[in-house]
């Protein structure tokens, strides 16, 4: 049986922006897009792990709001099931420090990229909301 994985996702606005993050040559899904983020640790919750992820990722603060939705994608090497939040930033712009690349886009520009299979229906979402 495959690897179940829990993981956060940050769908992160700027007015009807969004930030998009472009994985890095060495990650799995190599520059694939997503929504930054990552593994939900032992005893934390959805939020705690979304800030601590984008702190460590990004060097940057979340304001977490409401869940987009979760859904869950059958990789080869893992199952993961991915739950994404609107969020905004407090502060501080994000610094790259795993990703290759980052960008805004317009919310309903979003399906210009080519994004990991398991943040396609958030996608989805925020584009039909766009």
């Amino acid at each position: 049986m495959k690897k179940q994985i829990r993981v956060v996702g940050a769908v992160i606005f700027d007015g009807h922006h969004v930030l998009c993050a472009q994985r890095s040559e060495t990650m799995s899904l190599p520059l694939m897009w997503e929504f930054p983020g990552g593994k939900i640790e032992q005893g934390e919750t959805d939020v705690e792990a979304l800030k601590r992820e984008i702190r460590e990722e990004m060097k940057c603060d979340l304001e977490v709001g409401s869940k987009v939705t979760t859904t869950t994608y059958k990789y080869d090497f893992a199952t993961i099931e991915l739950t994404t939040y609107r969020c905004a930033l407090k502060d501080t712009l994000p610094t790259l420090t795993e990703h290759k690349a980052i960008k805004w886009l317009d919310a309903k520009d979003l399906h210009q990229l080519e994004w990991a299979p398991a943040d396609v229906p958030a996608v989805d979402i925020i584009v039909s909301e766009g």
